[in-house]
């Protein structure tokens, strides 16, 4: 499959978690072309990988070992591809090996698999691309039925749990497979190497019916336009009207100017506060400067703004011949070059994880890194300078020190 030649419907379940929480979001952005971007194209690269290695470990007939060399290799000489590409897809791989081997029969596999989940979306019938979407992985075994996405992105982790775009893929699924198999469990699972997150979350299948039925009402409210505008860093985050929507602006404005009677000095609840609520005011602004760079590009007046031609850089016409005329006027070598190790992480990527672990595994140490402010959510355990009383304990015991 050709991941670049995807089309997406107004209902998409990758746009799920938009236009279920802000219904006439779909219609707006629907005036907008699609935003491509070099994370996109990598993300769809590393996609064609991860299908290539799951069918030729699972023997697709149509998949030859020949066939697939060559795949593998022409996907190898495309301008964006990095050998990180291969690490993260081999964990791909893994993981959905581990699952497959986990079940206590050997489990339907369907790679890439186009699921129709329009039953809950009131697409139009017989619509090819309304209402239907692209699984990366489906298992299915006994009484449980696991969807499994790959995400290539480094931005931001995504949950699995009760996330929208897999329960659509997954009602798409049950829908197809439901004559053949007594489904009663689901499993659903993001795989995202780059963040080092692989998630999972279990729910029944009344559940996930349950959310077929409220899918089914918004996706009405959704397919004309109709409901309210709810403004929300999730929701709209890559919608394609976001840089002019009215309601993200205000909503934007407002947590930037929110002020009132309150004590001169703020705590560190009211910080946390308004560090969340900045965090999309300053993405908003970028996203506005893009836009109005644009339209003043095109001709357009923005009222107070104008487009200029940033700082330019120098470069060399042709360095080789510039360096040896300095070299002919008595300039040494040492001047013009320089000579340095390469860091421990180019030196990883140039021979490859595994090489570099078996080699030189044992020289590696890793040090602390330098103390960051995250949300609440991210899975890494906090950090404190506070001593603990097991260091103070260490510190006071004159026995410890002697030793």
């Amino acid at each position: 499959m050709n991941h670049s030649e995807r089309q997406h419907a107004l209902l998409s379940a990758s746009g799920a978690q938009r236009w279920l929480t802000c219904t006439p979001s779909a219609r707006l952005e629907d005036q907008f072309p699609d935003e491509r971007s070099e994370a996109a194209a990598e993300g769809t690269l590393a996609h064609e990988l991860c299908e290539l290695k799951l069918r030729h470990y699972f023997f697709t007939p149509d998949l030859t070992k020949v066939k697939y060399t060559r795949a593998v290799n022409k996907l190898k000489k495309d301008p964006i591809w990095e050998d990180e590409m291969n690490g993260c897809t081999d964990e791909y791989l893994d993981y959905i090996k581990s699952c497959a081997m986990g079940f206590p029969a050997q489990p339907t596999v369907r790679i890439e698999d186009r699921v129709n989940f329009s039953k809950y979306t009131c697409s139009r019938e017989g619509d090819p691309i309304e209402g239907t979407g692209i699984a990366d992985c489906i298992l299915i075994s006994g009484d449980l039925i696991q969807v499994i996405d790959f995400k290539y992105g480094k931005g931001v982790p995504v949950s699995a749990d009760h996330n929208p775009q897999l329960m659509l893929y997954t009602l798409g699924a049950y829908e197809g497979c439901r004559l053949l198999y007594g489904i009663h469990r689901v499993k659903l699972s993001i795989v995202q190497p780059r963040l080092n997150n692989i998630d999972e979350w279990e729910c029944s299948l009344e559940e996930l019916l349950k959310f077929g039925t409220y899918a089914k009402m918004r996706a009405t409210l959704a397919w004309e336009g109709k409901g309210p505008f709810v403004p929300g860093e999730a929701q709209c985050r890559f919608c394609r009207a976001r840089k002019q929507c009215r309601a993200w602006s205000d909503h934007n404005v407002k947590q930037a100017f929110q002020i009132g009677e309150l004590p001169p000095l703020i705590d560190a609840g009211e910080a946390g506060k308004r560090l969340l609520a900045l965090e999309s005011v300053v993405k908003y602004q970028k996203d506005l400067q893009e836009w109005a760079l644009g339209e003043c590009l095109a001709g357009k007046a923005v009222p107070g703004w104008k487009a200029v031609e940033g700082r330019g850089s120098r470069d060399w016409t042709d360095m080789e011949q510039a360096f040896a005329v300095l070299q002919n006027n008595s300039i040494p070598r040492a001047v013009l070059y320089e000579e340095h190790p390469l860091t421990l992480a180019q030196v990883e990527k140039a021979i490859g994880k595994q090489e570099f672990k078996e080699l030189v595994g044992d020289f590696v140490q890793k040090n602390p890194g330098k103390p960051a402010l995250v949300k609440e959510s991210d899975k890494r355990p906090a950090i404190t300078n506070r001593v603990t009383a097991k260091e103070a304990f260490k510190e006071a015991d004159p026995a410890t020190d002697q030793k």
